[in-house]
């Protein structure tokens, strides 16, 4: 089985990062991730500047992405950014519901309630503007402020949102708390609910992200999202580390017997030149250590 890496670096590598990336750094960070192999880039996030400041330049980088071959995925909260995100020309956005009351408050205002109700309302007119779609359940396997996430309840999130026909239905571990053997359980139950595309976003933040990769693809996922050198962290969420970095990934599938699009080599090379433009070693560890 292929598994489709999506990259996620200039969105939710960069959202939290204390540096500003310029903006032509962002569009070449997007060019250097499809060279490598990945064709949906998320490259940015239609939030209100004051929320996301290192997201500002949201609509100069997908008016600079001209002709790159990229599917663009925007993210998107509420209606004011899905307008915003059918203005850019995004081929994609993803809807953000949070597995948790006070999570959704202080991220995007919201109860899951009120967010789910949002994203009913949100991917209809996405469709009919003719962009791809996707619902991401975010802290689907914790939260920082509620505690453990009850299977229960990301299973009536999932059922609620799929009557809005999502093209694809994303599990996010938003502060890296999952184990594999909890990401197996949770990622069988929803499949045994849905025949949607599932996708996996996990953070590596207490070391076990690669390993919840293999243990979402083995339970059903279809796509992962990854980050170049495994930057990234919630801007609302207290000690959220990074994404897993995507060369890790690519490393971790390969080995392991499923093929993707994407060049190893190409994807250490980027973690690198990242790390340069940021002035930091980038946390990944492919980039330091290499193939085998």
């Amino acid at each position: 089985m292929s598994v489709e890496i999506i990259e996620v670096g200039p969105r939710d590598g960069l959202q939290n990062h204390p540096r500003f990336v310029a903006t032509f750094d962002k569009i070449e960070l997007v060019r250097r991730a499809v060279a490598a192999g990945s064709r949906r880039v998320e490259v940015t996030s239609f939030v209100h500047p004051a929320k996301v400041p290192n997201l500002a330049d949201a609509e100069q980088v997908v008016a600079g992405l001209g002709d790159s071959g990229v599917d663009s995925i925007g993210v998107i909260m509420n209606a004011r950014g899905l307008d915003r995100a059918i203005a850019a020309g995004v081929a994609e956005v993803n809807v953000v519901v949070l597995a948790s009351d006070t999570f959704g408050q202080r991220n995007q205002g919201m109860t899951t309630a009120e967010a789910v109700a949002e994203a009913r309302r949100l991917l209809p007119r996405a469709h009919d503007a003719g962009l791809r779609a996707s619902v991401t359940v975010g802290a689907t396997f914790g939260c920082p402020f509620e505690g453990e996430t009850p299977l229960s309840r990301v299973l009536h999130i999932v059922e609620d949102v799929l009557a809005a026909g999502p093209d694809e239905v994303a599990l996010a571990d938003t502060i890296g708390v999952a184990v594999p053997e909890q990401v197996e359980r949770v990622f069988t139950a929803v499949r045994a609910v849905t025949d949607a595309p599932l996708r996996c976003h996990f953070h590596n933040t207490r070391n076990l992200g690669s390993a919840n990769v293999l243990a979402a693809v083995g339970a059903g996922a279809t796509a992962v999202d990854a980050s170049v050198g495994g930057l990234g962290g919630c801007p609302f969420a207290p000690n959220a580390t990074g994404n897993v970095a995507t060369e890790d990934v690519v490393y971790a599938l390969h080995r392991s017997g499923y093929p993707t699009t994407m060049s190893l080599d190409a994807a250490i090379d980027n973690a690198r030149w990242l790390g340069g433009v940021l002035g930091e070693q980038v946390p990944g560890l492919l980039s330091r250590a290499g193939g085998f």
